[in-house]
């Protein structure tokens, strides 16, 4: 009964953080809606002062119903994937990845209003699948693959001059994720860190029986040549003297 209360604290603690963002997204979409509103000019516009506050706000609004759903279920999933597996850097990674990206939008993007969390998604597909080329764990190339396999067809959305979609968003994104991945490689996980051979450091100790010399595997052939040959001279002359 315990470990059942557990796995479910645990749980909790995973999705926390990505279901309270995904709920304020909704939340926000859905005031759109029953109030006749647009809140586009809440959307990140580059090179524009009036624009900075989207780099905080344009993530939590979009355009319309099918933009709000194809941004939901990865931000749960990735949200959950990068709380679960890497732990030690998770609220800071989220949080460099979500800031960075709309700054470096604001700086390189076209100038309209870009709205929506996919260049956030598109940070954290990047920072979990880099992380199986820099950390080279057996965890996080396993969830490289993962992502390989769930989002290869996000490639195609950093092509440029694609109508009604902020491409920028999305490569801004991608190299932030790669960034972030790169910043936090050497913050393993406790299951990431290689194992300690138990042996490695226990000391030889002199009294304890062993079957071969302790520096047999450490002689070249000749140097055996000559003991073995040391040895047969010594035999001949111990027998010729008895």
């Amino acid at each position: 009964m315990q470990e059942q209360k557990d796995k479910a604290i645990n749980f909790f603690d995973v999705f926390k953080l990505p279901l309270l963002l995904v709920a304020v997204i909704w939340l926000i979409h859905f005031t759109q809606i029953i109030f006749n509103l647009d809140w586009g000019y809440y959307g990140i516009y580059p090179r524009d002062f009036s624009g900075l506050k989207g780099i905080i706000t344009a993530p939590l609004i979009h355009g319309d119903l099918k933009h709000l759903i194809s941004n939901s279920v990865p931000l749960l999933l990735l949200g959950g994937i990068l709380m679960y597996f890497y732990k030690r850097v998770a609220i800071r990674s989220f949080f460099m990845i979500y800031i960075l990206t709309g700054i470096t939008v604001w700086i390189f993007a076209r100038s309209v209003f870009h709205i929506g969390a996919s260049g956030v998604v598109y940070g954290l597909v990047a920072f979990v699948f880099w992380n199986g080329i820099f950390r080279r764990s057996l965890q996080s190339i396993v969830l490289a693959l993962v992502m390989t396999v769930l989002y290869s067809g996000y490639f195609a959305g950093i092509l440029p001059n694609q109508e009604g979609i902020s491409w920028e968003s999305h490569l801004c994104g991608a190299l932030v994720g790669i960034f972030v991945s790169y910043f936090y490689k050497e913050e393993l996980e406790a299951d990431e860190k290689p194992k300690e051979d138990p042996w490695a450091n226990e000391p030889a100790k002199e009294d304890q029986p062993f079957f071969l010399n302790r520096d047999a595997f450490e002689k070249t052939k000749e140097q055996r040549l000559r003991e073995a040959e040391g040895l047969s001279d010594w035999i001949s002359t111990k027998t010729w003297e008895e």
